[in-house]
């Protein structure tokens, strides 16, 4: 089976949102893959992207190619910080 990491289209028609996916190469565009590993907003300037660039690390090592846009997308994407803790409320 070969796997591709690429965009899938969602959103409304002329508000386009992407999710980064996980997907057999034969797969249609909008149909089923096996994980998703992002998101790209395409019409926000600054935060638009978030990857998780570790399982995408993970997935090229396991042989899945990166298609021309992902590949973009990540070489620039700023890495998440690995600390989710949040300060609590009070």
């Amino acid at each position: 089976m070969a796997v591709v990491v690429r965009l899938r289209r969602e959103g409304r028609k002329n508000r386009p949102f992407f999710r980064i996916v996980v997907a057999d190469r034969r797969a249609a565009r909008d149909g089923k893959f096996l994980e998703a590993v992002g998101t790209y907003d395409p019409l926000l300037k600054e935060g638009g992207v978030h990857v998780k660039l570790d399982r995408v690390e993970f997935w090229r090592n396991q042989g899945a190619q990166l298609s021309e846009t992902v590949a973009r997308i990540v070489r620039t994407a700023p890495s998440e910080p690995t600390d989710k803790a949040v300060a609590p409320a009070v």
